[in-house]
This record gives structure tokens, C-alpha cells and sequence, in this order.
């Protein structure tokens, strides 16, 4: 049987593809192009911090995430802008790793696009060397562009447009915390690197970061291992020391105050020993966020690679993340609507690998929506109790009662039910059949009302981000 037409409403809000109101905005691109009038070029207080990967973009080396290590001549060198010589040659040793991955663009030897995405997946920008840092950016035809920001008290210095890209050298004196953008325009429309490795947002938007030991966020951007699509992979990196790994999906939507409704400001929750990983979707998240496949609307089966996807998680992402930032004490697994349905499904799917999993307003019906499939409900009945600690919530509500009126044994046939509230609570109550408690390693939450949205979600992510930090 095909969902009553309100539960369908609900349902195509938030499950179709590329809808941002759900997370479905697309993904990949290494962080939006933030464009600013010259009144909003100023910056909040807020930065973050610097870690190291392998010189020559191979596997990163594990560095401790708030070591910085600055050379001595360029911390007493001055602020002036050095274009320098495309060749790269300094009259020292010949450039290696990053850095000459920028002279080969300048010598049209690589694309200025592989040069970018090679620095931005090894050591990120900007890339430190013995003479400054080199910043540069795509051209994009709006130049000519300046380098700006707290190095250079906001006095725009020239940039060099060669074979494609806009590029300086500039030493900076006090790199730590210090913000830079882009700016083009006569000295009025400012932008952030979408390439920088540390960034970080306040009230005019998206900044960058030349070096970073507060709490800020990281990015790589392309990860794929082959099967799923390439994505952009965020970390928010604390001020204390990491012990908690938590790995979000729809990662786009987490951090960014600009996301669908606000966003989730994950980082306004998270305790100092907490590094959480946003994972950004696809345009394929419905097929990679759901276990089985299924019909929503009658129009034909979508669905049913969350395996691949959670292999991509555990096998690709998880390494990446260890590699930079140590392997943790505790790690957890969150998501709201098919990203809560797949954070289960990862927990169950590698069993002991997670020590939580938490998920906002969970598509548990998936399955059973327009086919006759597996649902997770039944997938965890069978499994009996496991040793991860699950946390699942709603809002909405149950209507005018949760009913099973097709017969496949998931209460999903309300057609006044909202937020999956009514598959939520039978989840609950099936869990603790198989053994689990509530309050121990079984919690549940019942937001009357709430929507389906990422307003809501931050309003109650707290909950869950409490219990994973007190495990």
C-alpha cells in the first residue's frame, strides 16, 4: 500500500534528492564562494587550528591537531606581498610536495583545478613554506584580486593571474588565528578561500584561516573511495584534547549558520574533547543514506546502497580522520531523517565499531513505504541486543493513532502522523524486547510538535550530543 497522501507530503518533503530544506544541497565543492560588500569585510573573534598531513598527498601522517610549527625567518620577516618567481626557485633546495604542485600549474605542466584539489587533500591551503605562504585562486573572471585580511590589516596586496590562477607569496608575522580573504572588485566584493583547509564563520560569513590553535573547522574535499560519489569531508576541531570522534551526515548542513533553516550549529553543543566529522551528502543520498530500496510515491524504486556507504564511512573516512587526529576513546554515529536511518544502519551493519549512534527523526519506515522490504525496525529485531548505545527521537506526533493498516508489521499507515514519530516509538519498544534499558543504553525523546527540519534539530541536538559525551 502507497502512503496516505499527508504522510506522503512528509515524507517527499524531506526524502527527494536535492531538496535543501532536508539536505540535499550539493556537495563536494570544498565550501561555498562567500561574496561580501566592503562593509562586511570585517571578522568575529573565533579561529581554529592547524594539523599536517603526508608533503606529497599520500596517506597523512598522524600530528598532533594543536602543534604548530612556525619557521623562525618568516615570523620576523614583514607582511609585504612576494609574487616570486614561477619556477619556484628560491635559490635554496627545489621545492617539494605542495609547493610544487603550484609551480606546475604556473608552468602548465597540471590544470589549475588538479593543482588546488592536490594542496587542498594534502597539507591544505595556504601552503607554508621557508619564505611566507602562497595563497592562490582559481580564476574565475572577476578579477583582478587582492590578498586581504588580519596579515595584512586589510590592505589588499596585488595577486599574480598565470595559467589560470591568481597567486602570492606573503609573509605573515603572526599567523595563529589569522583570518584572509579574497578580494576583487576595486576593494569591495570579499570572498573566502573555498580551499582552505581552516575556516570558520561569523556574522559576514565564511573566513579562512592561514594557521589556527582555537577551535575551528577543517575540511577535505573529493573523498571517495571509488564506489560512492566524492564529497567534502568537515571536522570541527576543539580546544582541548580529542578523545570523542562523532561522524555526522548531511555534513554541509552542520556548522554553516547560512544551511537550510539556520542549519544545526553542531558546534555551539559540542564539549571540548569532542571532534565531530559532517560527512556532506550527494545527490544521490537517497540511494546511499537507505538499506534496501523502496517506492515513496509510486514513481519507481530508488534506494538500497547503504551498505556502500557505510562501508565508505568505515573504511575510508574513519582512517582519514584517525590519520590526522589520533584514534579516540569513544566514537559515535548521528543523523537526522535518512541520516539517523543510516547511522543505525552503519551500528548494526559493523557491529562493536561504534559506541553510539544517535538519530533525529529517523525514516525507520523505509521498506515498508511503497514495497514490501526489510525495514530497520526488523533488521534490529533480529539482531537482539548490541553494545552500542542508541539514542532515537521525534517530533511531530502520533495523530490519530499509530496503525498498521497494510498488514507488514510497521505501525506507518497514520495518515496524520508526523515526523516519524509513530515508527520512531515502535523502534523504541522493540528495542527494548531484545534487552536494551531506557536511561541505560536505550534513550528516547519525544519533541511534541516539532518539525521535520534542521531548526528543530538544533534545538534538541544537545540530548543526544550529552549522552555521547558522557559515555
Amino acid at each position: 500500500m502507497f502512503p496516505t497522501s499527508s504522510r506522503l507530503a512528509v515524507l517527499l518533503a524531506c526524502l527527494l534528492p536535492l531538496v535543501v530544506a532536508c539536505g540535499d544541497d550539493d556537495a563536494g565543492d570544498g565550501g561555498p564562494d562567500v561574496d561580501e560588500t566592503a562593509d562586511d569585510a570585517g571578522r568575529d573573534d573565533g579561529a581554529g587550528d592547524d594539523n599536517g598531513s603526508d608533503e606529497n598527498g599520500d596517506v597523512p601522517e598522524t600530528v598532533d591537531v594543536h602543534e604548530v610549527d612556525l619557521d623562525a625567518d618568516a615570523a620576523d620577516a614583514d607582511a609585504d606581498g612576494d609574487a616570486g618567481d614561477a619556477d619556484g626557485d628560491d635559490g635554496d633546495v627545489p621545492p617539494t610536495g605542495d609547493e610544487e604542485w603550484l609551480w606546475r600549474a604556473l608552468r602548465g605542466e597540471v590544470t589549475p583545478e588538479e593543482a588546488l584539489l592536490a594542496v587542498a587533500r594534502s597539507n591544505g591551503w595556504p601552503i607554508r613554506t621557508a619564505d611566507g605562504y602562497l595563497f592562490a585562486l582559481l580564476d574565475d573572471g572577476a578579477g583582478p584580486y587582492q590578498l586581504t585580511g588580519d596579515p595584512t590589516a586589510w590592505t589588499g596586496i596585488d595577486m599574480t593571474l598565470d595559467h589560470g590562477l591568481w597567486w602570492v607569496r606573503s609573509v605573515v608575522p603572526d599567523p595563529i588565528d589569522s583570518l584572509y580573504k579574497f578580494v576583487s572588485g576595486g576593494g569591495t566584493v570579499y570572498r573566502a578561500d573555498p580551499y582552505a583547509r581552516r575556516y570558520g564563520y561569523d556574522t559576514n560569513g565564511e573566513f579562512s584561516l592561514v594557521e589556527a590553535a582555537a577551535p575551528h573547522l577543517e575540511r577535505w574535499p573529493e573523498v571517495t573511495d571509488g564506489v560512492v560519489l566524492p564529497r567534502t569531508v568537515r571536522a570541527w576541531v576543539p580546544a582541548g584534547t580529542v578523545r570523542r570522534h562523532l561522524y555526522v551526515h548531511d555534513g554541509q548542513n552542520l556548522f554553516d549558520p547560512s544551511a537550510p533553516w539556520g542549519g544545526w550549529h553542531l558546534q555551539d553543543v559540542l564539549g571540548p574533547e569532542t571532534l565531530a566529522v559532517g560527512i556532506d551528502n550527494t545527490s544521490a543520498r537517497m540511494d546511499e543514506y537507505t538499506p534496501v530500496p523502496d517506492d515513496i510515491d509510486g514513481s519507481g524504486v530508488v534506494g538500497g546502497q547503504g551498505d556502500a556507504y557505510a562501508d565508505f564511512v568505515e573504511e575510508t573516512v574513519r582512517p582519514l580522520i584517525e590519520a590526522q587526529y589520533g584514534t579516540p576513546e569513544r566514537v559515535g554515529v548521528m543523523g537526522s531523517s535518512l541520516g539517523g536511518l543510516i547511522a543505525f544502519h552503519e551500528a548494526l551493519r559493523f557491529p562493536g565499531a561504534y559506541d553510539f549512534a544517535a538519530s533525529l527523526s529517523g525514516t525507520f519506515g523505509w521498506g515498508s513505504i511503497g514495497l514490501h522490504n526489510e525495514t530497520l525496525i526488523e533488521r534490529l529485531a533480529a539482531a537482539g541486543h548490541g553494545t552500542t548505545v542508541l539514542y532515537l527521537d521525534s517530533g511531530g506526533g502520533a495523530g490519530s493513532g499509530c496503525i498498521d493498516s497494510d498488514g507488514d508489521g510497521i505501525q506507518d499507515d497514520t495518515p496524520d502522523a508526523e515526523d516519524n514519530f509513530c515508527e520512531t516509538r515502535q523502534l523504541a519498544d522493540t528495542l527494548a524486547s531484545v534487552g536494551y534499558v531506557y536511561d541505560v543504553d536505550l534513550h528516547h525523546w519525544f519533541e511534541p510538535g516539532a518539525e521535520h527540519d534542521e531548526a528543530a534539530w538544533a534545538a534538541r541536538v544537545f540530548r543526544p550530543v550529552d549522552i555521547f559525551e558522557s559515555l
